[in-house]
């Protein structure tokens, strides 16, 4: 077996990052794999539901590890004044209103390469924040974003 073939060890996140996120965090799950076996591929905690406060950050931080994002889709009902398109970094992405409700938003790169985030309410305490944030870039989730929210939001 040639030393390329050999598999690269996984590479979790140490857990004293989960204890660190704030409000502003994305975490992503990025797999080198093809195929992406997991429901969510990150999770995302914004401090607002300003969109145009709030995305810029997200694609800053998306496309230093995924390349140059190209579309966000997100549920309007649940952001405030969703333009057409922003310029993030010199780049125009655009902006679709899908009815994916208010706890996913879907980022792509390139023209067809999806992926899917959980959005962590505004509101949401730091202890259940970093819960539902940690169960959605767990390699192995098969639950979908309302799911986690309920799970891991306290009462």
């Amino acid at each position: 077996m040639a030393e390329s073939d050999t598999p690269t060890p996984a590479r979790l996140l140490p857990d004293a990052v989960h204890r660190a996120v704030k409000p502003g965090t994305a975490l992503l799950r990025l797999e080198t794999a093809r195929s992406r076996e997991g429901v969510l591929d990150g999770a995302w905690w914004p401090r607002s539901r300003d969109i145009a406060e709030e995305l810029p950050a997200l694609i800053t931080a998306l496309t230093e590890h995924l390349g140059p994002i190209t579309r966000v889709g997100l549920d309007a009902t649940a952001w405030r004044g969703i333009p057409t398109r922003l310029v993030i970094d010199d780049r125009v992405v655009h902006l679709d209103s899908f009815p994916v409700g208010d706890d996913t938003v879907l980022v792509t790169r390139g023209d067809n390469d999806h992926f899917s985030l959980l959005v962590v309410p505004p509101d949401t305490t730091a202890d259940a924040a970093r819960t539902a944030m940690a169960r959605a870039v767990h390699a192995d989730n098969i639950s979908e974003a309302a799911q986690i929210l309920i799970a891991t939001t306290p009462g």
